[in-house]
């Protein structure tokens, strides 16, 4: 009786044991394939950008994976999970105090520290959008670009004509052009107009699966086109 007492006892002992080795086995295993996915992104309008992280375990399209240790400027930032997103550890950070420099700390289970820094700065449109515009060229001039940059032009109208426009344009010194030929293609009455910058580069400091940092922001305009 008192063996199979001790049995009973040694049993969970084992599989609580197996499972934290298997756990830890997991992170050492993964940690040389842990594709980064960094997205920030934010919108004009809002108080608020999102900063959300993920590690994924076979490349961009493999799963979110916990990790022990993830911190945004030296702040530890807990794991959440979506049955459509998986893991993934999220901030929100207020967009008027973000701009600047801002550190991505991962920390693996051997205790080696991954950094990645990059820069926030919000688009700012300086150009005042009339209520009513006609089909003649006009200038966007923004702030915030790099001096070679690029900005995605979405513009819709109300019709069920056209597919309106998508398209990614250069912009040099923050000088964009929107043509008579662009408005020549949208129909008379309200019409959308969407800047959205998308900053994508790899990360600088990952552990040999890369990964990508993408920084979003948009602005929204809207005006009544006309002959």
């Amino acid at each position: 009786m008192n063996r199979f007492i001790s049995f009973l006892f040694i049993i969970p002992a084992i599989l609580f044991l197996g499972c934290n080795n298997k756990k830890d086995k997991n992170y050492n295993r993964n940690t040389g394939t842990i594709y980064f996915d960094y997205q920030i992104t934010g919108k004009e309008g809002d108080d608020n950008l999102t900063v959300m992280l993920q590690y994924r375990d076979r490349g961009e399209d493999g799963n979110g994976i916990p990790i022990p240790n993830v911190m945004l400027d030296g702040e530890m930032l807990l794991a959440d999970s979506t049955k459509m997103t998986g893991i993934f550890y999220e901030s929100h950070k207020p967009i008027a105090g973000f701009a600047g420099t801002h550190i991505i700390t991962f920390t693996d289970a051997n205790k080696k520290e991954y950094k990645e820094e990059f820069n926030f700065k919000p688009v700012v449109l300086l150009t005042p959008v009339a209520d009513t515009i006609q089909r003649n060229d006009f200038a966007l001039e923004l702030e915030g670009l790099e001096a070679k940059d690029y900005i995605r032009l979405l513009m819709t109208d109300t019709s069920f004509i056209n597919n309106g426009i998508n398209r990614v344009d250069a912009v040099t010194n923050g000088h964009m052009m929107i043509t008579k030929d662009d408005l020549e293609t949208l129909a008379n009455g309200p019409v959308q107009l969407e800047l959205i910058r998308e900053y994508e580069r790899q990360v600088k400091n990952d552990t040999g699966a890369r990964g990508r940092l993408l920084i979003t922001y948009s602005l929204k305009r809207e005006f009544f086109l006309k002959d």
